[in-house]
């Protein structure tokens, strides 16, 4: 389980990163070097080294275009990854990516410090996404992973054949063949139970900003996370098994 869980942290999207990202009539450019602009109080401002906190005040509070630029260089492709995660379409992927954008913004001085700008800009990019879903009436019936009764919940095989594979290399488990299938597994995970496979998994937020961004209960969000790992454990078992034998 644990190899899975480290292969899964390891996948990217395979698209070329953009370098520009239109937002609504403005174009916001990934700048190359770190700029340095007074605030309105003099300070000096280094958009590099500032927190997301800190260039979200000085676009609200200066109008400061860098530092809204300096936030799509941060999190564009995240955020891509993230609705290709929930939506499994480059081209849609890219369309909710304009949209968060676009979200943003008009609505960051809406931004509290509640909690980390990313599981604030991460709820808008899920919303976005399952909105998205719902217009092109691609979303369908909520499927459930509760009754995926292959492992138990200390993690088992119940009534199949025991497959070890654990001990397989990691230059197998962690080959480019390999990735893609874990890839493809990952796909075939219902969109809720995707979703925060990736939140934890890839992204690395704690159980309880997955919940927040998802305005879930952190044991909802456990329990959906367990269930996503024994799914792809159990899709991936047989290729596994098969390598190195």
């Amino acid at each position: 389980m644990n190899k899975i869980k480290i292969a899964f942290e390891q996948l990217t999207v395979k698209e070329e990163s953009q370098r520009f990202y239109s937002v609504g009539n403005k174009t916001a450019a990934v700048p190359d070097s770190p700029v340095r602009r007074y605030t309105n109080d003099n300070r000096i401002i280094n958009h590099k080294e500032s927190s997301d906190e800190e260039l979200a005040r000085s676009f609200c509070e200066a109008h400061d275009e860098e530092a809204f630029n300096e936030l799509v260089n941060r999190y564009a492709d995240k955020i891509y990854r993230l609705a290709l995660r929930i939506i499994h379409n480059p081209s849609d992927a890219e369309e909710v990516l304009q949209k968060v954008f676009i979200t943003l913004s008009r609505k960051l001085n809406t931004f509290r410090g509640e909690s980390k700008f990313s599981t604030w800009l991460y709820g808008i990019t899920v919303k976005a996404s399952s909105m998205h879903l719902r217009a092109r009436k691609k979303y369908g019936k909520e499927v459930s992973l509760e009754d995926y009764t292959s492992y138990n919940e200390s993690g088992a095989l119940e009534g199949v054949e025991m497959k070890d594979w654990s001990d397989r290399p990691d230059d197998v488990l962690f080959s480019r063949e390999a990735m893609e299938i874990i890839e493809r597994a990952a796909s075939e995970l219902p969109v809720d139970y995707g979703v925060v496979l990736h939140l934890r998994d890839v992204e690395g937020f704690s159980n309880e900003e997955a919940a927040k961004i998802l305005e879930l209960s952190v044991a909802a969000v456990k329990s959906r996370l367990h269930r996503a790992r024994l799914f792809l454990r159990d899709r991936l078992s047989d290729c596994f098994y098969e390598w190195g034998k």
